[in-house]
């Protein structure tokens, strides 16, 4: 029982201080800016246009392609953590395995970056 006690109080401690840092960063954001609000900041915002105008208007689908390229590049790199956790106990076939899940990913990257989709015109 007090083995697994201690292994947890390093993620407790992590836990603690990130919650107290995000508390001290929201408090002094509002501390030290001063707080000035118009008609433009308090606006709904969405994609660059108004929220209110007609629905058949057209829009830009650029928006919505930067955020999807960038919600699966973001999840592919989650998969970074465990793997570097564990990097020291693991047998090559899982060292390898990631590095050409790594490969993959960078090709995509790259395919991604040639045709123009993280270019924002």
């Amino acid at each position: 029982m007090h083995y697994i006690s201690t292994e947890y109080l390093s993620i407790l401690i992590y836990i603690f201080f990130s919650i107290i840092l995000s508390i001290v960063i929201l408090l002094l954001s509002y501390v030290i800016t001063i707080q000035n609000t118009d008609n433009e900041k308090v606006s709904a915002y969405e994609c660059g246009f108004s929220p209110f105008d007609d629905a058949r208007n057209k829009f830009d689908v650029k928006f919505y392609l930067v955020a999807i390229l960038f919600i699966i590049f973001d999840l592919e790199v989650s998969f970074l953590f465990p793997w570097v956790a564990v990097l020291t106990k693991i047998n090559t076939f899982g060292y390898w395995s990631m590095f050409w899940f790594l490969i993959i990913l960078t090709i995509g990257f790259i395919y991604e970056w040639m045709k123009g989709a993280l270019e924002w015109n």
